[in-house]
């Protein structure tokens, strides 16, 4: 498996020009969100098994890294397993835990190198031990990067995200640590797996299916969806500009008007100053 290639040596003048371009267009999402689909379904077309389509998505996973790197973005949050994936027949599961180990051990080194930090959320123990250490090992060894932060979200699910926070927060009511109607929305996103990272920008899914899978529901109330047919393991750089693209097109109103976002715009160019 070959190294990630982080720096602009191995970008091509057109790669080069393409990032250069988005940049000056408009805003780099602080935080890209994936849900990587499609692997099945793009071996199944080939007369392939299916963990054949896992195996060619790692590829996918190490442009989408790339690219979001040389572009700035600061998260980049990929969902490799959900928590409803665990009903998948054993030997898929069993396949999916070894190529996990296998992509870890191979990718973690090379990680830490271009100073890229791995993370991962979700019921984590119930991972194998073996596939757990070396997550842990590569959380471990990268804790210090700064430059972009790899988050897999691994046995996850939104629900169990939120279930989590609120049986958090109710045990520090219960304890008297907090107080009910002190409860808010910025109490929930302090116990929520993500609790140290911004909501996405930009949540991206591959495969065709409109749908958010149970993946970051409370945290993606606002964000930008982009939807591609692309299975996963055709997902290429190209993709990841064309969804920035869609991305600087849309104007994030929160709540508010055009208007507002336009004063607001106004007032923080001339703090600015």
């Amino acid at each position: 498996m070959e190294k990630i290639a982080i720096t602009n040596k191995k970008q091509t003048k057109e790669d080069v020009l393409r990032q250069s371009l988005l940049k000056e267009r408009g805003q780099i999402p602080e935080h890209v969100a994936i849900i990587m689909d499609g692997n099945g379904r793009w071996a199944k077309e080939r007369g392939r098994m299916r963990i054949q389509g896992h195996k060619a998505g790692v590829d996918s996973v190490r442009d989408a890294i790339e690219a979001c790197a040389q572009l700035g973005v600061g998260h980049l949050t990929l969902y490799a397993f959900s928590t409803e994936n665990w009903r998948r027949p054993k030997a898929e599961i069993s396949a999916l835990m070894k190529l996990l180990i296998q992509t870890l051990r191979k990718e973690t080194l090379n990680l830490n190198k271009n100073d890229l930090k791995l993370n991962a959320i979700g019921e984590l123990e119930r991972l194998p031990s073996v596939c757990l250490n070396e997550l842990r090992e590569g959380i471990e060894m990268t804790k210090d990067n700064q430059r972009m932060v790899i988050t897999l979200a691994l046995s996850y699910s939104g629900r169990w995200d939120i279930t989590n926070a609120i049986k958090s927060i109710s045990e520090k009511v219960k304890n008297g640590e907090l107080q009910s109607e002190d409860i808010n929305d910025e109490v929930i996103h302090a116990h929520l797996a993500t609790s140290e990272m911004p909501d996405p920008d930009l949540l991206i899914r591959t495969g065709g299916d409109f749908r958010i899978s149970n993946f970051l529901l409370w945290q993606s109330a606002y964000t930008e969806f982009f939807i591609t047919d692309t299975y996963w393991p055709d997902f290429r750089r190209t993709n990841i500009y064309e969804a920035i693209e869609a991305y600087q097109t849309r104007e994030r109103r929160f709540g508010m008007i055009s208007e507002q976002l336009y004063e607001k715009e106004k007032e923080k160019a001339a703090a600015s100053v």
